[in-house]
């Protein structure tokens, strides 16, 4: 897979969230996976320009949050719920893709 999953113990791609300060979806994604045990990185687009830039440069959506497992885009919180009830998000969080 990706350099991520290689420079991660166990094998686990890093997560990366964007967000703002005033988002419930972002609150509700981090709920999620801190349910299931999953650390991030988040990335406040709110304080810094240029990461917003970059987050839609990457997602070419301007919505938050933007959620990446790896090098793979999830999408926004309804995106990753639909993985999850799908069976596919938990293999993506183990480092197995989508």
């Amino acid at each position: 897979m990706s350099q991520d999953v290689a420079a991660n113990p166990g094998g686990k791609p890093p997560i990366t969230i964007y967000s703002t300060a005033v988002c419930p979806y972002c609150v509700a994604a981090k709920n999620f996976l801190k349910s299931k045990g999953e650390s991030w990185t988040e990335v406040r687009i709110d304080l810094d320009p240029n990461e917003r830039e970059k987050m839609m440069a990457r997602t070419r959506r301007t919505s938050v949050p933007q959620i990446f497992v790896g090098d793979v885009h999830v999408g926004g919180f309804d995106d990753m719920m639909a993985l999850h009830q799908a069976g596919k998000l938990e293999p993506l969080l183990k480092g197995e893709g989508a």
